[in-house]
């Protein structure tokens, strides 16, 4: 079993910026890739960044540009910067690991609220 600890989240006027870090507990299995991933009210989960073990990344559309993701392999951790933060970014955004052996886990989330 992994547990994962966010934090990072909170409250930014738009074009303001947050870092949001994940904590992956040690486990058997090597993490392989870790994401992040947001719900807004009334919406669907969708991904917004995930990078794998070797740094390969990929990002939504409406994070490309803004958003950067990283990790420490070292410390099993994943971070999302973000930047140039918008309105629609608000939601409760998740951390994802996904084992070798293709088991996932996820975070409690933590809220990202952005207005004026």
């Amino acid at each position: 079993q992994v547990q994962l600890v966010e934090s990072g989240g909170g409250s930014v006027q738009p074009g303001g910026s947050l870092r949001l870090s994940c904590a992956a507990s040690r486990n058997r299995f090597t993490i392989g890739v870790m994401g992040w991933y947001r719900q807004a009210p009334g919406q669907r989960r969708e991904s917004v960044a995930t990078i794998t073990r070797g740094g390969n990344t990929d990002y939504a559309d409406s994070a490309k540009g803004r958003f950067t993701i990283s990790r420490d392999n070292a410390k099993n951790t994943v971070y999302l910067q973000m930047n140039s933060l918008k309105p629609e970014d608000t939601a409760v955004y998740y951390c994802s690991v996904r084992t070798i052996v293709e088991t996932t886990y996820w975070g409690q989330g933590t809220q990202v609220t952005v207005s004026s």
